[in-house]
């Protein structure tokens, strides 16, 4: 009773899901039609979190084939087919939804185009969890831009104050604070080819397992408690 409303806004991949395999093999799907040599797991993953059109311009250029029109569209038709080949959630994920829905609204924020995204929630049986979903090719910029996050602090009646963002990238870090939110990085994730060993993230929280979440969510919850 009298509480602020409170927003936990999730980052998808490397933070929820592991999708790594998936848009690596769509990548090289890609380079393989385009007269290129394949890029390692690692290579491609260092490439994944500022969108799909981004990813497919780093591909193509590492693998030395420049910008070829239509690759895009392409990529996506091939990572349609594969979304869900081998893509998990990572391990005490759901534990960690549903810590933060009892003290917050849950939301989901992504730089990955909207419709892969669905069916990746759905696919995966989560779909219902988020009460707003965003996804990198709506009408705000993709992140770190901070204006998607504060939408859905708009929408549910949260302040920067009461909201926190839980991804695992220096990307997530950078939209908590342009906001003015807090933030939790994973260090499970794609943060681990990503990210340096020791991580600043002022004013919040970094977890190496999905199991501590629940914790940092308590912590959260609990600062706000008058």
């Amino acid at each position: 009773m009298g509480q602020l409303p409170r927003l936990i806004a999730f980052d998808l991949d490397g933070t929820l899901i592991d999708s790594r395999r998936d848009l690596t093999d769509s990548a090289n799907a890609l380079v393989v039609e385009l007269g290129g040599t394949p890029l390692t797991e690692e290579a491609v993953s260092l490439m994944v979190g500022e969108g799909a059109r981004l990813l497919v311009q780093r591909v193509t250029t590492a693998a030395g084939l420049g910008d070829p029109p239509g690759a895009l569209e392409r990529f996506l038709e091939l990572y349609a087919e594969r979304l869900l080949v081998h893509t998990r959630l990572y391990a005490g994920v759901l534990g960690a939804l549903d810590a933060a829905a009892r003290v917050a609204t849950v939301t989901l924020l992504t730089n990955k185009p909207l419709a892969p995204t669905q069916r990746i929630l759905e696919g995966l049986g989560i779909g219902d969890r988020f009460a707003h979903i965003t996804g990198g090719d709506g009408r705000f910029p993709r992140k770190p831009d901070p204006a998607s996050l504060q939408e859905q602090m708009r929408l549910v009646g949260a302040d920067p104050s009461t909201t926190l963002l839980v991804g695992d990238s220096a990307i997530d870090r950078d939209t908590a604070a342009r906001a003015g939110a807090r933030c939790c990085l994973v260090l499970y994730g794609f943060s681990r080819i990503t990210l340096p060993e020791r991580v600043d993230v002022p004013g919040g929280w970094t977890v190496t397992h999905a199991s501590e979440l629940p914790a940092v969510f308590t912590a959260f919850s609990a600062a706000l408690t008058p």
